[in-house]
């Protein structure tokens, strides 16, 4: 699992852009695939807790950009929901 400081651009259907922390990167070998949790900085929910997303990726060749792809299904849902709590519940 990676969790260094990076930000990235998020641009959503409508062209908006946001500019999100990511929090960390890990890969998947049951989905075989890697994924990103961010959040948006800036906005929280109506308790002040940050929001959080997640996406799967495909990073370029030379590492820097790369795709990101919505969660399909619902057991990729409840891993990521497991792996994020374990990352918050380190961090406290």
């Amino acid at each position: 699992m990676d969790n260094g400081e990076r930000n990235i651009t998020i641009v959503d259907e409508e062209g908006n852009e946001y500019l999100c922390e990511i929090l960390f990167t890990f890969d998947s070998d049951e989905t075989e695939k890697s994924y990103v949790i961010y959040s948006p900085i800036g906005e929280v929910d109506e308790d002040g807790e940050p929001l959080y997303h997640a996406s799967s990726y495909v990073a370029s060749e030379d590492g820097e950009d790369g795709d990101l792809f919505p969660i399909e299904t619902d057991e990729e849902w409840e891993m990521i929901e497991e792996v994020l709590n374990t990352f918050l519940e380190e961090e406290e």
